[in-house]
């Protein structure tokens, strides 16, 4: 049996809309000046307290600008123009791996699980993910507890394990779990910065994801670099 795990951010929703508006609320609201929409969704990926720690230093309001974030997405997620779409293919990647016996799926995000949990519900997703691992199970990324917390809890390897994510911190978080790192393009980090981190892989789009997938699939020895 194998397991692939996804980040969500970046991923398989493009979420950066309403992430930079969330963002900037939570700044206001306390009379700060917000961060360019780079460094905005540079942190995507981290759990919110450290995000914003990084965002305004250890010394600045961390916590509260997370609470704000909170308060100001849950606002903001109700307004349509700043839906959270699935990028193009990811719907049917996961119909394509759910259609196979030798699959389990998973999540490894820093969202929180009611933020999961509502985007399962909007998607129809809420039988689809075998194990769910967010910022209120485990150490924000790139610490690998969510990693090895799905591994454990689905009894596979991690030689068997892979993640797929947009960020430095998924690439940081599978390497130290032993998992098998693959990056995507299409999300809020460059390329270059997913290679810089350990990704053994990476992949323009859904279309060679699936041809990643199918061969690591079919060949038991695929392990990471």
């Amino acid at each position: 049996m194998k397991l692939i795990l996804f980040d969500v951010d970046g991923t398989l929703v493009d979420s950066q809309n309403i992430i930079v508006a969330a963002q900037h609320a939570a700044f206001s609201a306390y009379g700060l000046e917000p961060p360019s929409r780079e460094m905005s969704l540079s942190i995507v990926g981290l759990s919110l307290v450290e995000a914003f720690t990084v965002l305004v230093g250890p010394k600045g309001p961390a916590e509260g600008l997370a609470e704000a974030y909170k308060a100001a997405f849950s606002t903001l997620r109700l307004d349509p123009a700043l839906a959270e779409p699935l990028f193009p293919g990811a719907d049917e990647c996961l119909d394509w791996l759910r259609g196979r016996d030798d699959v389990l799926l998973g999540i490894a995000t820093g969202k929180s699980r009611r933020g999961v949990s509502h985007l399962l519900d909007r998607h129809g997703w809420d039988r689809v993910f075998a194990t769910i691992q967010t910022a209120d199970d485990a150490p924000s990324k790139p610490h690998p507890a969510m990693i090895r917390q799905a591994m454990e809890e689905l009894d596979v390897a991690p030689h068997d394990t892979v993640m797929i994510g947009d960020s430095s911190y998924d690439m940081a978080m599978v390497r130290a779990a032993g998992a098998v790192p693959v990056g995507v393009t299409w999300g809020f980090q460059p390329e270059a910065a997913l290679v810089e981190a350990g990704a053994g892989s990476i992949v323009h789009s859904y279309g060679e994801l699936r041809t990643f997938l199918s061969e690591f699939l079919g060949n038991p020895s695929h392990t990471a670099a």
